[in-house]
């Protein structure tokens, strides 16, 4: 079984601490949620777990499969089985969804065997087929240049497409539900709930409970002045729902 272990991690961005001392561990088959205000550091621990360029790791570790992936670039790290759907996708005008895929796999492929010639056009068309299927997508959507004209819907449905085709052993959701209506919102969660099982584990940021009526968490956090400071159930969300965070303001400011 895979296990990312974020241990006592601290970063900073242009020498401002963001993270400071934040420790969690996701086993695969696990849904973690977490949540907190703004501003508190929830998209810069999803970034630096890719290997942002942007995000310096003064302290801690990042461990997965037991290895320390601080060293290694985004796109080592992408094929060691870490994936990370954006809350702001890009959009690339010229290259269509099917392609972007294809070379994508081609590419993870090559990197582990230099001779590989590739996925052939019928197996990526038929792999394709099938998981846009599972994902209850329109084909026509794979002829499409990726993001570019996308709907918030369309882009984040295009990135569990990604998840689903690359088939990652850890999966990070920056705020999927970001700009997202009550359908779309529903359609992606779907297309999470299809694809989460023993061998997926799934980080979850997020702002609101809504999203976790759809995405059932085993484990909810609550993330704030750059760290964790209160962990529990689903009923946590529930909670929080309620309350708001204010409840665990004099937490954290002892924490810090």
């Amino acid at each position: 079984m895979s296990q990312l272990e974020i241990k006592n991690l601290h970063v900073s961005i242009e020498d401002k601490e963001i993270l400071k001392g934040l420790s969690l561990t996701i086993n695969q088959g696990e849904i973690h949620a977490i949540m907190g205000p703004n501003g508190t550091g929830k998209s810069t621990l999803a970034y630096t777990l890719m290997g942002h360029p942007n995000y310096t790791v003064t302290q801690g570790e990042i461990l997965f499969k037991g290895q320390n992936i601080l060293e290694l670039e985004p796109d080592e790290r992408s094929r060691a089985g870490i994936f990370l759907a954006f809350q702001y996708p890009v959009a690339i005008p010229g290259v269509t969804v099917a392609n972007f895929l294809r070379s994508a796999i081609n590419s993870r492929r090559r990197a582990e065997n230099p001779t590989d010639k590739g996925i052939t056009i019928a197996e990526f068309r038929k792999m394709l087929t099938e998981k846009m299927k599972m994902l209850k997508m329109d084909p026509s959507f794979a002829g499409r240049y990726l993001n570019d004209g996308f709907s918030g819907g369309e882009k984040k449905r295009a990135e569990i497409l990604q998840m689903a085709t690359l088939k990652p052993e850890i999966a990070i959701l920056d705020e999927t539900d970001s700009g997202l209506d009550i359908d779309a919102l529903r359609i992606v969660s779907e297309g999470v709930n299809a694809l989460s099982g023993p061998n997926l584990g799934v980080l979850v940021i997020t702002h609101y409970q809504r999203l976790l009526n759809y995405i059932k968490p085993h484990f909810v956090h609550v993330m704030m002045g750059g760290r964790i400071v209160e962990s529990g159930g689903p009923e946590l969300a529930l909670h929080l729902e309620e309350r708001g965070y204010d409840w665990l303001r004099e937490k954290a400011e002892e924490a810090a």
